[in-house]
């Protein structure tokens, strides 16, 4: 884990990786909570089953079901002491490589791509790699972009 005092010093740690982090379980009750709020109820992600007969393993994790823990993910990863607010401001480069499976862990690592200090805030770019523990590779990859407000809501 990174902890560093302001947003400003995440320019310091450009290029370095981070993590991994802690594992977060993905159970099938997970699934069709995500399920539920987006209205997605394909039989890939709640069928047993017929996922089993048809593909040969347990449901899938919805993809963005795997992107939106990235938040949580995240602030396992980076802590930062003194910050007014945080921002996720968007995702680039947003690839689900290999499906996550109902009963798998996923956990993060990320590299500081970019950090650069604007007016009111660090606009920071982490390359994010998620993993499960029967891959060895990466079942997602993207970059997200965080906002880092200071405390008074400046950037410097």
């Amino acid at each position: 884990m990174l902890e560093i005092e302001t947003p400003q010093q995440l320019v310091r740690h450009i290029g370095e990786t981070i993590g991994p982090g802690n594992w977060i379980d993905i159970p099938q009750s997970r699934i069709n909570a995500f399920a539920d709020a987006t209205d997605d109820r394909q039989w890939i992600h709640l069928d047993a089953e017929r996922t089993q007969n048809e593909l040969g393993h347990a449901p899938v994790a919805h993809g963005y079901l795997t992107l939106s823990m990235l938040a949580v993910m995240m602030y396992d990863l980076v802590r930062i002491k003194t910050v007014g607010r945080i921002v996720n401001y968007g995702m680039n480069k947003v690839r689900f490589i290999a499906p996550v499976l109902a009963g798998d862990r996923v956990r993060a690592e990320v590299q500081v791509g970019q950090a650069v200090r604007e007016e009111q805030f660090v606009r920071a770019i982490f390359d994010v790699s998620i993993y499960v523990e029967r891959l060895e590779k990466p079942v997602m990859i993207a970059q997200s972009i965080v906002l880092y407000f200071n405390q008074d809501g400046s950037g410097q």
